[in-house]
């Protein structure tokens, strides 16, 4: 099995998640989203596999959030850029198996897709 892991490694639940991966063999090809960012074309693709709309992605915990965005009412095109911007706003580590993704918070929520 293949998958892609929007990894920081800096996170604990990302490196949690990377590791479960790995301990099921999974062949990880790792991309290390703050230092390469996903384009609004790849964000919205990979919000389409994961199901969701982009203000479920965004980490609103985040100073940045906190003190840029959080007092606006964006559209799901400014809440894209604003990611694209801002990758730290994104929540991670977003783990894609082939057309379907998850988020890997906890990490046990990669398992579904290891049966």
């Amino acid at each position: 099995m293949k998958a892609t892991i929007y990894h920081n490694p800096r996170c604990s639940k990302s490196r949690a998640t990377f590791d479960l991966l790995r301990e099921h063999n999974v062949d990880v090809e790792v991309i290390e989203y703050l230092q390469n960012p996903p384009t609004e074309v790849q964000l919205r693709e990979l919000l389409g596999k994961l199901e969701m709309e982009a203000i479920d992605l965004v980490r609103k915990g985040e100073s940045v959030y906190k003190e840029l965005y959080s007092d606006k009412e964006m559209t799901e095109k400014e809440l894209i850029e604003m990611m694209v911007e801002n990758p730290i706003l994104i929540e991670r580590p977003i783990v894609v198996f082939g057309q379907k993704a998850v988020i890997g918070r906890p990490p046990e929520n990669v398992l579904e897709f290891l049966k």
